[in-house]
């Protein structure tokens, strides 16, 4: 099924995202300190049955044993909710992508490996369709110095910030920066963008919601909001200021602050539309 931004007819999507470590939910802020938040199988079953649109389900150390561990997880997973789910982490060819669907996954999600090897995008595309394959961007809005010469002099500094893609779980700058990047990931395949604002992962004041406007409007395919989910009325805002189609958010879910059913009655309320 094609989507279409302008004709406002798909219902928004609220995905409630988990970062697996050694077989256990854990959550943190900017992408460090972390802390247990349950079970992953548990908590998608319960997400499922509140009435999450989709999950999303993330490897986040991916080692050898980890990637065992992480498979037999989304084959329990699959067994035990009937919401679509996406799965990344360690996801660096086309086995890796088979090994997931076949345990049971809806799509995958692809970061790191796709800014490496971008082809990597249209092998996943063409083998297994666009609805599979996530594109999943970490990125941050840096301050970048314009004239260094000036800092020396204590002169006025002109300053500039941009969006620059990161790898390996926030920890590895790229010069990639988000929009040409995420324009490219649309034109090799991708069928949606997860974008993940690092400067606002876990401080719970709000979505990016700018740079997500901006990615909706410059692409064709779907957004989805991550990072900065605090309150009912940031969803909110992440749909109406920043057009996302969806919104992923962790902590507010994983530890009772917001629960699913009473978010959708309000954004039902404010005049969104998602299904209840």
């Amino acid at each position: 099924m094609e989507y279409d931004k302008t004709t406002g007819t798909l219902a928004k999507r609220i995905i409630p995202c988990l970062d697996v470590k050694d077989g256990e939910t854990v959550k943190g802020v900017n992408f460090v300190s972390l802390r247990s938040a349950g079970d992953p199988v548990e908590l998608g079953k319960a997400y499922s049955l509140q009435g999450a649109d989709e999950l999303v389900f993330l490897d986040i150390t991916a080692s050898f044993e980890g990637r065992k561990t992480f498979t037999d997880m989304v084959t329990r997973v699959a067994a035990e909710i009937n919401i679509p789910f996406t799965v990344g982490g360690g996801i660096n060819e086309l086995a890796d992508v088979e090994r997931m669907l076949y345990a049971g996954a809806d799509k995958v999600s692809i970061n790191s490996a796709a800014i490496r090897h971008p082809e990597l995008i249209e092998e996943v595309a063409r083998r297994f369709g666009s609805q599979v394959c996530v594109v999943a961007i970490d990125a941050r809005l840096d301050e970048e110095i314009e004239n260094r010469k000036e800092i020396e002099n204590r002169k006025f500094v002109n300053r500039k910030s941009e969006w620059f893609c990161y790898l390996k779980g926030g920890r590895e700058r790229t010069e990639r920066g988000l929009f040409e990047w995420a324009h490219e990931a649309q034109e090799r395949g991708a069928g949606e963008i997860l974008f993940t604002s690092m400067n606002h992962d876990g401080v719970k004041q709000g979505y990016a919601n700018e740079a997500l406007a901006r990615l909706a409007a410059d692409l064709s395919i779907p957004i989805i909001a991550s990072g900065g989910a605090g309150a009912k009325e940031h969803f909110r805002d992440a749909f109406t200021l920043g057009h996302a189609d969806a919104a992923l958010a962790a902590s507010v879910f994983h530890f009772g602050e917001i629960p699913i059913p009473e978010l959708k009655q309000y954004l039902h309320s404010e005049g969104i539309n998602v299904r209840l």
